[in-house]
């Protein structure tokens, strides 16, 4: 039945592939039929699978015949083909700071565990093809896309084989004459190795021999990649990585009795070889998780030489190599209750991976993630649920309090739209577009979450600050005064409990300037046959008045002469929004608008406020600013940061930045004569390859 499967759908492939040729002039189909021998005879895999590979490619770019292959190949064989349409469209930007995410996104697209056995299957013989059948341009690509996401995937899943082959293949192409170095090394070293193995086996051939222990004898020299691993960790030249070789003892024997005879082995090689301890491996007792059986110990010859010895019975090193699947096929034993015990296994590896990926990839493949791409095919990932807007903030901030809707896969989609893995959005903005309260209540993400308050925040701020000057300039025709008394008892009577919203009201006209009059006025007739108690204005009120110039002050580069400075927690510069603070002993202290502590000191001390404007040329003044930035460790970055304050000509005053996992964060001061300085220096700064941050303190 299987078998007609596969033929049915090789013959339907072959029908629409006809006439498709691959880069070096043969038949698209030879790529297919390999791919399909990878799968069966060195994964395992059968039926389904197979035909899958081939209805795979048949329907490639023929997305309307995925209906017809659900109806004549079942609905089984459909989901397969879907899920490896998907990840065939994925195509990444930047594999090395986004493998991660695009591991993720190719399991997320595995709803049945072979679609990614089979993707794996078809990166083997990409690599196996790639001198041949792609231009030269594509080759590093290729071989980067396959070390950074299916290699690792391979060595997850227990393909330890096929791992090894894919990371040598890459290694070839990415660098070339590290590969060159070692395997010319290993072919000048090939004849001592070989007596290197007949003189350490001899001995235990005779013992074997005795114990009556069948045994086929295979040698392992690590692979290239390995061995330039082991280089770059431990510093050292090829003759000096101690376990380039190693010697495997596969024993036939009956499968109740493989870990008694795999034990007895070891005793003898540890009775005639000094064992290492510390080199012990014991995975016979407890397998790895992905099944992998076999007993390591490290000797040492009468040369002093190091030596690693792996153990295991024929049926483990089936497994070994090519999987657990791959040890049925090669029996030739339909077992399918195993095939798909070890299908759940490997469903299981793909969503909880546990020991083969480091730390920080332990929580890979949870499924309340999903994977957006945008129109250039930049990956992002968002919590499952996340809306177009959640994306337009994670693309920039500003983007996400400009948007207005999107297109998601070209079709036009509201801001409060949900999205799914897979989508390419373009975002909507228009700039007089602005938060609205509503956005919190459909955005999933935190990054939304808190720009969206923040800005909702600033805006209440700026109303705050309207409707204080309105009010004042009014008072000021009225001539007028409003003490802190008078104050208390307007929020009372309109019955509003903090300061900034009763001038954030008066911004928005819910309270009417013409109100506020009448009830001071009216206030002002209760009170003036009483002696004047409570209205004396409050401390240093005196000398608020003295530093004011009409409205506003106006300040230029004069700092600290004529009675006031610039506040060190926001350092202002020429161009910023800025309003000035009478203090106790230091005068007037200018603040940005922004400033942190500007919420507080307007609220609590608002008849210490102070209108200041910048006087409209100053050309001498200096002033240092504060950068913050977050990057991805890139070579160069320091020098290109550099560059940029060097060709704006500004003075960096300092640089520091301290970095961990592969991230960095860093702190620039520098001398600028205005915001508009700032601005442009944020502007290139962001430009960076690797920055992913970089904001004004």
């Amino acid at each position: 039945m299987n078998q007609t499967m596969i033929d049915k759908a090789k013959e339907y492939a072959a029908a629409r592939l006809e006439g498709l040729k691959r880069g070096n002039g043969a038949p698209f189909m030879q790529h297919v039929d390999a791919v399909a021998a990878i799968v069966e005879k060195e994964i395992g895999l059968a039926g389904e699978a197979v035909a899958t590979v081939y209805l795979h490619e048949a329907s490639r770019k023929h997305p309307e015949l995925l209906a017809e292959i659900a109806s004549l190949f079942g609905h089984e064989t459909g989901s397969m083909v879907v899920g490896l349409n998907k990840i065939s469209t994925i195509n990444p930007r930047d594999t090395r700071l986004q493998a991660e995410n695009y591991r993720k996104l190719i399991i997320s697209y595995s709803a049945d565990p072979r679609v990614t056995l089979i993707k794996l299957a078809d990166r083997l013989e990409v690599m196996r093809s790639l001198a041949d059948c792609f231009p030269r341009n594509d080759h590093i690509k290729k071989a980067t896309e396959t070390m950074m996401l299916y290699a690792p995937l391979a060595h997850q899943l227990g393909l330890y084989r096929i791992k090894s082959e894919l990371e040598d293949l890459s290694f070839k192409v990415i660098q070339p004459e590290d590969y060159r170095l070692i395997t010319n090394n290993l072919r000048a070293n090939e004849i001592e190795r070989k007596k290197q193995i007949a003189g350490f086996v001899q001995p235990l051939e005779k013992e074997l021999r005795k114990a009556g222990i069948r045994y086929e004898l295979k040698s392992r020299t690590k692979t290239t990649y390995s061995i330039w691993r082991k280089m770059q960790i431990q510093q050292v030249g090829v003759d000096e990585v101690y376990d380039i070789l190693a010697i495997r003892f596969i024993v036939d024997t009956t499968p109740d009795r493989e870990k008694e005879v795999c034990w007895q082995v070891y005793s003898i090689v540890t009775q005639i070889y000094e064992p290492i301890p510390e080199r012990m491996r014991d995975w016979i007792t407890v397998p790895k998780a992905s099944g992998y059986e076999s007993l390591h110990i490290t000797v040492r010859t009468p040369e002093g030489a190091a030596l690693e010895v792996q153990i295991r019975s024929r049926r483990m090193d089936i497994v070994a190599e090519f999987g657990v699947a791959a040890h049925w096929a090669y029996k030739g034993v339909k077992n399918e209750q195993v095939m798909n015990d070890w299908l759940a296994g490997v469903r299981k590896r793909l969503q909880n991976p546990q020991e083969d990926f480091s730390s920080a990839e332990k929580d890979l493949y949870k499924s309340n993630e999903i994977y957006v791409f945008t129109p250039a095919g930049d990956l992002r990932r968002l919590p499952a649920g996340a809306t177009v807007l959640d994306f337009a903030f994670e693309i920039h901030s500003n983007i996400g309090l400009r948007c207005t809707g999107g297109r998601v896969n070209g079709k036009m989609s509201q801001v409060r739209d949900t999205l799914q893995t897979g989508d390419v959005v373009e975002i909507l903005t228009s700039r007089n577009q602005k938060p609205s309260r509503d956005w919190l209540g459909f955005v999933v993400s935190g990054k939304a979450r808190n720009k969206i308050r923040q800005k909702l925040r600033e805006e209440e701020g700026i109303q705050d600050v309207a409707g204080r000057e309105m009010l004042e300039r009014r008072l000021k025709n009225w001539k007028m005064e409003l003490t802190p008394e008078d104050l208390m008892q307007l929020m009372k009577h309109f019955r509003i409990k903090q300061i900034s919203d009763f001038y954030a009201a008066v911004a928005r006209e819910d309270i009417s300037l013409q109100d506020i009059k009448l009830f001071l006025l009216k206030d002002k007739e209760d009170t003036s046959e009483k002696p004047e108690t409570g209205s004396t204005p409050p401390e240093h009120a005196e000398e608020k008045t003295s530093y004011r110039e009409g409205d506003y002050l106006v300040i230029d580069d004069n700092f600290g002469r004529i009675g006031y400075k610039l506040a060190r927690c926001c350092n202002p510069v020429i161009g910023d929004e800025v309003f000035g603070f009478v203090s106790i002993k230091e005068g007037i202290k200018i603040h940005r608008m922004s400033c942190p502590n500007a919420a507080r000191l307007m609220t609590r001390y608002p008849y210490r406020i102070q209108k200041v404007r910048w006087r409209e040329k100053v050309t001498s003044a200096m002033f240092q600013i504060t950068i913050r930035f977050t990057a991805y460790q890139e070579i160069g970055l320091a020098q290109e940061i550099s560059d940029v304050i060097g060709n704006l000509s500004l003075n960096l005053r300092s640089f520091t930045f301290s970095g961990q996992g592969g991230k960095i964060a860093g702190k620039l001061q520098v001398a600028v004569s205005s915001n508009k300085q700032v601005d442009l220096l944020l502007f290139q700064l962001r430009k960076i390859r690797g920055i992913t941050k970089a904001v004004r303190e």
